[in-house]
């Protein structure tokens, strides 16, 4: 019998090759972008000194009044509208997107180009 790994190992797996392949500077910190059943997260992360710069996520009480639901393309859109404003705010243009081992499709995509429409380069 030839037994599958999980969804969530194979997502893990793909997160590290992606993380092998770049990091998030000073310069250029890293959008990482994390979305569960019901909730989507995104941060913005200096990988060498290891620090979150901006962070924002649909269990947030101003981000929640704003969606009727927390787990749907039109959230993923608002939630990067929000990241990219943030980021704005404290001086970052530019950033490294990291999909999280997630398909470019849907939620992520959405995400991503409200974060682009929104000011953010990558």
């Amino acid at each position: 019998m030839v037994s599958k790994e999980s969804r969530s190992e194979v997502r893990a797996k793909k997160h590290m090759k992606i993380r092998n392949r770049f990091s998030g500077t000073t310069e250029r910190p890293r959008l990482a972008v994390f979305r569960s059943n019901n909730h989507m997260y995104a941060q913005i992360i200096d990988d060498t000194v290891g620090h979150t710069l901006v962070a924002a996520s649909t269990t947030e009480k101003e981000v929640k009044a704003e969606l009727e639901k927390t787990n749907n393309v039109d959230a993923a859109a608002y939630l990067g509208k929000v990241i990219a404003k943030r980021a704005l705010d404290k001086g970052i243009e530019t950033v490294v997107f990291d999909r999280g081992g997630f398909i470019y499709q849907g939620k992520v995509a959405a995400l991503a180009d409200a974060a682009r429409e929104a000011g953010l380069k990558f």
